[in-house]
């Protein structure tokens, strides 16, 4: 994969040569140099990457062949924006021509990346690089479509849960006897044991969801502060509004504490403490667990022996134990992609290697998702030889050698991919967008015929599918957070490192490499900015997860940071701050993400090749976005509520996803020039608002549209329109349902509608309709679903329908169906004898 960042790059030169005519003479050879070193240099990249897995030096040298790649790309789009800046449109040629000295100076950029090829060249004799690449000039495309179509679904289990049903029963029963005093139950165990995976099926249990109205989940980790993880577990049970945010950032530790138990003391809950360390960390926080002898109780999951012993004198104590060899064996089978393709001579071998992973859960998942993606017997026996190579006969195997030999199996790209999820905090659950947005932004998804969303989309299924991230959360069949394993993170970061990839500075490192490009900052940002010299560092990327600090105008954008394509901030920098009119000068940016921002300035304007912008807010604070937003003509992903229209929002013709509109524009704008605009969500629509031109969007494929409180739809016709419209979201009064939805309809949720008319006999009629949602949507005692209704139906949610009495289910209706949550409906007495052996859905799956 990694010919696929040369050949942009190489295509990235060509076109600018072709674009700029009036280059001079010899800055039009250094760049021809260029093209033809890359092309070279290509040509060497297929005997590189099967030689990386035994060779730390050589996956250094692929790494820098895709590091120079981006570097020329970004070189090259720098200077087109400041021969912008320079002259009028057109004047353009002249400007480039005669005032180069006050534009960028290109030249003594292209000359150090001839330096660096020319030590790439160097290396590559050094390393024994041979030229095995037959099909040179093919381009990624084929591999991309391939990867893409074979990981176009992923299963919500992040782990398959064998060998512990016994114990979970066990662990329910003492979490649910009639014992009035506040308990403690404590899991403990090594790394890849699967303690978060069974306090997580405990935590979502049916029957925990009954006894316990009030839960919560914090995750501790190695490195933890107390205030923060009281103000985590007091946002879950209190919510996250304004006034609630307000006041807990003006609270010391004693008074989170005061307030957490006031807030817990009239009430029946459960808390888990995830990934505990050390026994002052419990220590820390269990005065704010009051014991109002109501039977509440506290999971803690940890590594450490002594810290479970001592967390409850009175408490129970389980240690988890490993799986058997059969349960191990079931483990490894369900885990394989596919089961049939396994000969006996296979089965064998993975006996073998599933026999020496001594039941560790996470060993046999990550070997089984390795396996998954080799076909034959002859690669399955590699496999086994690299592994055998590392133990003896009567010792098991490392899983640190299991998960360092899935890693070299990747190819760079995703490699690349993987990597970056160390740079987060320990435990962070990651949004998939996020993810995805970032590989974007860093140059990491490689451009061809699909659309880069789509690819980046399922280089993340594959790595779940390798089980080397796991699925946090999904919804309407998209993965939509997720995570990686403590030793996972571990084999990243140690990755990472060695190849100067990014580095992190926390509490455990004050220190930075000054030759990686990309930092993440985890704590102390204040000291990161004034104590290490940044001026000479070309950063590529900038993460700070620091909530200790605050003050956005600290960081000197203009002359430290001018390099970056990755700004993300998430970090509580307040409630009134405006991004400094610095943000402007950042114009290699591709992604800006911030968080409790209010105002930009005009200068946004500037950033041409961003791609991404995201300001995280909550429900109550919103931006005002200046006029200039509407020249980020690169712009792919918006999602930021702002409340005042964004005039001329059609020139922004690349977005793929907009989120947040909390304004009436569409009356005003036309958006039928958004013809790539794919996601559309819009917040406090009232009757009065058009939606009509909604119509315009031929290419939307989800649409989430949010009433103000107490407000309806105006007229919903326009959506029959929306030709390949598959997910639609309306939350708020409707009137009426139109008679006609799009037929491309798969998924689909009806909030607070207050219905009148039963919507089943429309609904019912929608022929590709997969996944539905009712929540307060029908104010009516009866439901019908008629014969042949609802054919491709396989999920059913009903969710206060308060008045509803009776359900009646035609013979042939709901075919398919495989799911289904009915809660908040006390009126309805009984289900149709057929829905009774569906499985029943987690009430934690209905993300309402």
């Amino acid at each position: 994969m990694a010919d696929a960042f040369v050949s942009f790059a190489v295509q990235k030169l060509g076109d600018f040569l072709i674009q700029k005519v009036s280059l001079r003479k010899s800055l039009r050879d250094e760049i021809r140099w260029l093209i033809n070193e890359l092309l070279f240099i290509r040509s060497f990249l297929r005997d590189a990457e099967q030689k990386q897995c035994g060779d730390q030096r050589v996956q250094q040298w692929v790494f820098e062949i895709n590091s120079i790649a981006n570097d020329a790309v970004a070189i090259l789009e720098t200077y087109s924006f400041e021969a912008g800046k320079g002259a009028s449109r057109h004047k353009a040629c002249a400007c480039i021509c005669g005032k180069e000295k006050k534009l960028y100076n290109v030249a003594e950029e292209i000359q150090s990346l001839k330096q660096r090829i020319m030590d790439i060249s160097r290396k590559r004799e050094t390393y024994g690089i041979t030229n095995i690449n037959s099909n040179a000039g093919e381009g990624p495309s084929n591999q991309v479509t391939t990867l893409r179509r074979t990981t176009s679904y992923v299963d919500e289990q992040d782990y398959i849960f064998v060998g512990f049903q016994d114990v979970v029963q066990t662990l329910l029963a003492q979490l649910l006897k009639a014992e009035p005093r506040r308990s403690v139950l404590s899991i403990y165990g090594m790394g890849g044991l699967g303690k978060t995976t069974l306090a997580r099926k405990l935590y979502t249990s049916p029957d925990i969801l009954n006894s316990f109205p009030t839960r919560a989940w914090i995750c501790v980790s190695q490195e933890y502060n107390t205030m923060d993880l009281l103000r985590i577990i007091i946002k879950s049970i209190q919510g996250c509004t304004k006034e609630t945010l307000d006041l807990l950032e003006r609270m010391t530790e004693r008074d989170l504490e005061n307030h957490l138990r006031k807030q817990l003391t009239e009430c029946k809950y459960l808390v888990v403490v995830d990934d505990v360390w050390q026994r002052e960390a419990w220590e820390s926080l269990k005065r704010a667990f009051p014991d109002g002898k109501n039977g509440s109780r506290v999971i803690i999951t940890t590594r450490k022996e002594d810290v479970a012993e001592r967390a409850d004198n009175r408490g129970f104590v389980h240690k988890l134990r490993f799986l058997s060899q059969e349960e191990s064996w079931d483990l490894f089978r369900k885990k394989l992609l596919d089961v049939r393709a396994m000969i006996p001579e296979m089965e064998s071998l993975a006996k073998d290697m599933v026999e020496k992973c001594r039941g560790l859960p996470l060993a046999i998942v990550v070997l089984s998702g390795l396996l998954s993606h080799k076909k034959g017997l002859n690669q399955w026996q590699k496999v086994k030889d690299h592994l055998w190579k590392n133990i003896k006969e009567d010792k098991s195997i490392e899983i640190s050698n299991i998960l360092s030999l899935s890693y070299n199996d990747l190819s760079t790209a995703l490699k690349q991919c993987f990597l970056y999820f160390g740079i987060f905090p320990e435990d962070q659950v990651v949004k998939a967008d996020d993810i995805i947005w970032l590989w974007m932004a860093e140059g990491f998804i490689p451009r061809g015929e699909e659309i880069m969303e789509d690819v980046a989309e399922g280089f993340l299924n594959e790595l779940i599918r390798r089980s080397l991230v796991q699925v946090a959360k999904t919804f309407w069949e998209k993965v939509t957070d997720c995570r990686v394993h403590d030793l996972l993170r571990d084999l990243a970061i140690q990755k990472a490192l060695e190849v100067n990839f990014f580095d992190v500075y926390g509490p455990r490192s004050h220190s930075i490499s000054s030759l990686c490009i990309r930092h993440g900052i985890h704590s102390e940002g204040e000291r990161y900015l004034s104590s290490l010299d940044l001026s000479n560092l070309k950063l590529r990327s900038i993460m700070f997860f620091d909530p200790d600090f605050r003050k956005m105008s600290h960081i000197n954008l203009r002359s430290v940071f001018q390099h970056l394509y990755v700004l993300y901030l998430d970090m509580n920098v307040g409630y009134v701050s405006m991004v400094p009119d610095a943000i402007g000068s950042l114009y290699h940016l591709k992604l800006l993400r911030l968080r409790g921002i209010r105002d930009f300035p005009s200068s946004i304007g500037n950033l041409k090749n961003l791609q991404t912008l995201v300001v995280v807010n909550g429900y109550t604070l919103f931006c005002q976005l200046p006029c200039k937003t509407a020249d980020l003509i690169n712009l792919r992903h918006l999602v930021v509520q702002y409340s005042e229209p964004l005039k001329c929002i059609n020139k922004l013709t690349s977005l793929q996803v907009l989120d947040g509109v909390a304004c009436d524009q569409w009356k005003d704008v036309d958006p039928v020039d958004l013809v790539n605009l794919r996601e559309l969500g819009m917040l406090n629509i009232k009757k009065s608002y058009s939606l009509n031109n909604i119509s315009s969007l031929k290419n939307l494929s989800t649409l989430k549209l949010i009433c103000g409180e107490r407000q309806s739809f105006a007229s919903l016709e326009f959506v029959n329109c929306c030709e390949k419209l598959q997910k639609l979201w309306l939350q708020g009064r409707i009137k009426e349902l139109p008679n006609l939805f799009p037929n491309s309809i798969t998924m689909m949720v009806l909030w607070k509608s207050e219905l009148m008319e039963d919507p089943m006999r429309i609904l019912g009629m929608l022929p590709n309709l997969r996944d539905l949602s009712l929540k307060g949507a029908y104010e009516g005692k009866e439901i019908m679903c008629s014969d042949n209704s609802f054919s491709q139906l396989e999920f059913l949610r009903l969710d206060f329908l308060g008045k509803l009495e009776r359900w009646d289910l035609g013979t042939s209706a709901m075919p398919l169906i495989k799911g289904l949550g009915i809660y908040g409906c006390p009126n309805l007495k009984e289900i149709p004898e057929r829905m009774k052996d569906v499985e029943l859905l987690k009430r934690n799956h209905m993300l309402f």
